[in-house]
């Protein structure tokens, strides 16, 4: 045991005795209490000392469980010479009344020379009190969704998730929801996630909230207080896809709404990207955010999703940052409040609304080539290196071999936004051309096939065999060969993975019956139901080339070599 320094219990004997009796105590900080005392980032134990006479708080401090005794100590110390209750005086107590007897023996040590007494009781009445009104606190918050209308809403955000609209839209392509339901009007939709970041529905309450945070954020130029000011003077509801939480949901004390089939709801809205949760809310300036719906709140949200979902099936296909025409559409939906009636609501595009979003942040959403240069990507005047580059394909891109039939090539051939024609006519035997598939967000799509235009198309497509010495592995390397006479790695795959063994053969049998001819096809629908399986409508670019030997190549057995870093 530490003692306390010379100059510290004197400090502490210049203080007045009060003729009172304190109570204190150190207890386990459940998640729900956590939560009411907003310290939910701190799981640990909640330290507390309470005047037992004037029934007030002097000192609350919450603490990691690993802690020692010593932060009791210090807490103590604090509620001697910097009360926490404004009313109350520094001070001694006379008596401390603690319900541990390991703890009234430190603080007995600690203590000497202070003309304390402490005192070992079985209970605690007034903190006992202060713990069980927490807690029914924490019982009695409300639900982060309605119970009424949760797997609802749930639901609806599953299809939403489904539907991926941030592939095809920015933040700036907005759409008005017209309810006119209870208190709602229409609410102003704006898609968060194209860059691939953060996924979303914003559904502000009007144009004028919307236009003032972009106003307000451009002006903030990355001032993080600025920022934060801007964010809370919102007046939206919101729908975000956030990191999964095993703490996530809030059913409150109802029955009909089981935390572990409210769980797999959740969880349902998220295909493949099972690590991802929807969440709910609400922005307002004079509330701040909340991170629960009330009914009139959910079922606003519920028809919003709904008709977005309606709408998103029939027209999605049809807008990207480029292309944003007026469209409307008009939809009979249940009423939530009484499914045996229709509520009617109406989607709409706001393509002036777009541009004009566009224009106060100074952005062309449709120029990717003058972004790239903006970059410098496009800038290369090296002369040709015969090495393998890795910088090509996204990192976060999924990569496959696979075939189109060639029933669809002219389709696709017609669809894409880039397109190089192949180096001679499909043979007509050939039922399947062999392709290997790049798919990622949209942007970096984009970027991609920018690059390959710069460097002059795709010459062909090889396969190469590599190893890593250090681990013994060996690898089949896909390579992009682009006219400028540069190579760029596609995808590594391991020479004795049965799957690929399986796909290299039909890759091989596909490159034999179209004399020698594949392609490379870039897809957008990195998230949602088209991941690793993206429609016509996400395929952004094409490019038939030829399929390369390995000895055509030349390129021999290929090494990974250790980086100037790896040692260190």
């Amino acid at each position: 045991m530490t003692p306390l320094t010379p100059s510290t219990r004197r400090r502490l004997q210049k203080l007045p005795q009060l003729s009172s009796v304190w109570e204190g105590d150190r207890r386990t900080l459940m998640p729900e209490i956590a939560e009411t005392l907003d310290a939910d980032d701190m799981q640990g134990d909640c330290i507390l000392w309470v005047d037992g006479v004037e029934e007030v708080v002097r000192a609350m401090d919450v603490v990691p469980n690993e802690t020692g005794s010593e932060a009791i100590v210090r807490t103590l110390l604090r509620a001697m010479e910097n009360p926490h209750s404004g009313s109350a005086r520094p001070g001694r107590p006379q008596r401390i009344l603690v319900r541990d007897r390991e703890l009234q023996f430190f603080l007995r040590g600690v203590l000497q020379g202070l003309d304390i007494a402490v005192e070992y009781v079985a209970e605690l009445p007034i903190i006992d009190e202060i713990f069980y009104g927490l807690q029914d606190a924490a019982r009695q918050r409300p639900p982060s969704l309605p119970p009424d209308y949760a797997r609802a809403v749930l639901r609806a955000a599953a299809e939403i998730w489904q539907d991926a609209p941030w592939e095809n839209l920015d933040e700036e392509k907005i759409f008005a929801v017209e309810l006119n339901y209870g208190d709602v009007g229409a609410l102003y939709i704006s898609i968060l996630g194209l860059m691939g970041m953060e996924f979303g529905v914003l559904m502000y309450r009007s144009i004028e909230s919307l236009k003032q945070f972009r106003q307000q954020v451009l002006a903030a130029e990355d001032s993080p207080r600025d920022l934060q000011q801007a964010f809370l003077q919102q007046d939206c509801l919101f729908l975000t896809f956030d990191p999964t939480d095993e703490d996530f949901l809030d059913n409150g004390d109802d029955p009909e709404l089981h935390p572990e089939e409210l769980a797999e709801l959740r969880l349902e809205a998220l295909g493949e990207m099972s690590e991802m949760i929807p969440t709910f809310g609400n922005l307002h300036p004079l509330e701040g955010m909340r991170s629960v719906l009330y009914d009139e709140e959910a079922i606003a949200v519920l028809l919003t999703l709904q008709a977005l979902h309606k709408f998103f099936g029939q027209h999605l296909d049809r807008l990207s940052p480029e292309t944003f025409p007026a469209l409307t559409k008009s939809y009979r939906l249940p009423d939530p409040k009484n499914p045996k009636a229709k509520v009617s609501v109406k989607v709409s595009t706001l393509p002036d609304l777009a541009a004009e979003l566009a224009e106060m942040s100074g952005s062309d959403p449709s120029d990717y080539m003058n972004y790239l240069n903006s970059l410098g990507v496009l800038e290369d005047d090296s002369e040709p290196v015969p090495i393998l580059l890795d910088d090509l394909v996204p990192k976060d891109a999924m990569y496959s071999l696979g075939a189109i039939p060639t029933t669809l090539i002219e389709t696709l051939r017609l669809r894409v936004s880039h397109h190089q024609p192949g180096p001679a006519p499909l043979p007509a035997k050939a039922s399947e051309f062999p392709v290997i598939m790049i798919q990622t967000s949209r942007p970096k799509a984009n970027e991609l096939l920018a690059e390959i235009q710069a460097f002059g198309g795709v010459k062909g497509i090889s396969f190469n065999p590599g190893e890593d010495p250090s681990s013994q592995s060996r690898y089949d390397l896909a390579i992009l060969h682009t006219n400028d006479g540069k190579m760029h790695l596609l995808g590594e795959f391991r020479d004795r993975d049965p799957v690929h063994l399986a796909a290299r053969r039909k890759w091989d049998q596909r490159c034999k019956k179209t004399k020698g001819q594949c392609g490379l096809v870039v897809a957008m629908g990195l998230t949602g139901k088209s991941r690793g399986n993206p429609a016509l409508q996400h395929m952004l670019g094409f490019f038939e080339a030829r399929s390369l030997s390995s000895e055509e190549v030349g390129l021999g057995t290929l090494q990974l070599l250790p980086g100037p870093f790896d040692e260190l």
